[in-house]
């Protein structure tokens, strides 16, 4: 299958994936932006103007029809990156999320009292869509095919495993550039010993790589290492914003899905991205400042008795302050209703829990109970230390002995720390499963939605009205 991969590889790249450096930088925007996306978007906007312009469409109905339109195709990810640059592969996707839009806003303008007649407009107008949109759709996937092989329009891509898939894999990529993607090399935290390695062998961890030849992509193979590495290349390729997809186990016995791509006879699952480079992640971050801000308008009476009640019983200060860690190991200062004595013996820094301490008076059980103690937090949320849904924030010492516990407690600082987390709401807090907590974390980042943090949210509260009645 063409040329031997020793006469195409700059060199081989082995060694150990350690976690994102603070002097290695996630791509650019624009350099994540996907020009065949790009032009499904313009396609689509054309065949809206003309849908709109030329099927004699009221203004209302043709503005709803053309927000349900592109709102229903960008939920069902119709322009979204992929490998296989297929028309057919893509069509039922494609007339499925315009039929949905289309019964959406019949239903709609039917329930809004429309006359019944709106519903021919309506077909008029999906019928000049779809014949104008799919043969534009198709033409845009061909000229992306013939873009990719005529000027290597693809991504500079990293395989880890210097195995026989990771190979192959490569292999396919050179001889296939359709695909989009150009191998540059190999990682491997322990590289075969019985095979000929491609090339020289180069001293790069994943992050220098990556920012070093300017790699878009990473696809996982096999590696003769146990899982535990793997898991640390796919956060780091994941921090610094290049796509990562992943050879399952099992691979030959692999059913297509929604998140699965084919790179030839190869199934690879593409990784969602970043929960911060969605746009609904900003979404999130301005709800939850507002939030914060009406809350702590709202609760400030409710604030003003607890520090009374705290200064009636330990007097100053009221406030306590400590350092956390936060997004990317930034320190920041979380404030806190204090609920412990001062006994002039500050041991915060390293004492874990102060359950069954004989500091903590009455006011301070309340406090911790009802999660009253947190109020302060808000400040937090709205200068954007934290967030209201998120991993809680730990101490700087006991992040470092955490790390040495569980090897992907750093991955749970890919984003801002939260006033609650999914981890809480599973009855994590406290002194508990440093492991189990990671692991939620880690589950929470990799599965972030808006309706996730929601469902938080509804648990948290939940939760304290069970333990405030206890």
């Amino acid at each position: 299958m063409g040329l031997p991969l020793e006469e195409w590889f700059p060199g081989e790249l082995t060694a150990p994936m350690a976690p994102v450096r603070d002097d290695v930088r996630p791509r650019s925007l624009l350099g994540r932006v996907n020009g065949v996306a790009v032009l499904l978007v313009l396609v689509d906007l054309i065949a809206l103007l003309v849908m709109t312009t030329g099927g004699g469409m009221a203004a209302p109905v043709a503005f709803v029809l053309a927000s349900a339109l592109l709102g229903v195709r960008a939920s069902g990810r119709i322009y979204r990156r992929r490998l296989m640059l297929s028309w057919l592969q893509d069509l039922p996707r494609s007339l499925a999320t315009t039929a949905i839009a289309f019964a959406a806003v019949s239903v709609a303008l039917l329930a809004a009292g429309w006359p019944p007649e709106v519903l021919l407009q309506l077909k008029v107008g999906v019928v000049a869509f779809t014949a104008v949109g799919e043969p534009a759709r198709a033409a845009v996937f061909a000229f992306g095919r013939w873009c990719r092989r005529r000027f290597d329009r693809c991504d500079r891509t990293i395989v880890i495993g210097a195995g026989q898939v990771g190979a192959d894999l490569a292999e396919v990529m050179l001889c296939h550039p359709e695909y989009g993607l150009r191998p540059v090399g190999f990682i491997d935290p322990e590289p075969p010993g019985d095979r000929k390695l491609p090339a020289d062998l180069l001293h790069d961890d994943l992050a220098t790589a990556i920012d070093r030849l300017g790699v878009g992509t990473v696809v996982i193979a096999f590696s003769h290492a146990v899982d535990s590495p793997l898991v640390d290349a796919a956060v780091t390729a994941h921090r610094l914003g290049c796509s990562t997809l992943v050879v399952p186990r099992m691979f030959e016995l692999h059913q297509d899905g929604p998140d699965v791509e084919r790179l030839r006879s190869y199934p690879l699952l593409r990784l969602s991205t970043a929960p911060t480079a969605r746009p609904t992640w900003w979404i999130k971050r301005l709800v939850e400042r507002s939030l914060a801000l009406l809350a702590l308008v709202l609760l400030s009476p409710v604030i003003g008795l607890c520090a009374l009640a705290v200064l009636l019983e330990s007097g100053r200060p009221i406030i306590f302050k400590q350092v956390r860690v936060g997004m990317d190991d930034q320190k920041f200062v979380i404030y806190k209703l204090r609920s412990v004595r001062q006994t002039g013996v500050d041991d915060s820094d390293v004492r874990w829990s102060v359950v069954g301490d004989s500091r903590v008076g009455p006011v301070g059980r309340f406090l911790r109970r009802t999660s009253l103690d947190e109020l302060p937090q808000l400040w937090n949320i709205l200068r954007g230390d934290m967030c209201i849904v998120g991993p809680r924030p730990e101490r700087p010492g006991f992040v470092r002995q955490f790390s040495a516990i569980h090897e992907l407690y750093w991955a749970r600082h890919r984003v801002p720390t939260g006033l609650t987390g999914l981890a809480q709401v599973h009855g994590l807090r406290g002194d508990t499963s440093i492991v189990d907590r990671s692991r939620y974390d880690n589950y929470y980042i990799a599965n972030w939605s808006l309706w996730l943090d929601v469902k938080i949210v509804l648990l948290t509260v939940g939760e304290l009205c069970c333990r405030g009645n206890r």
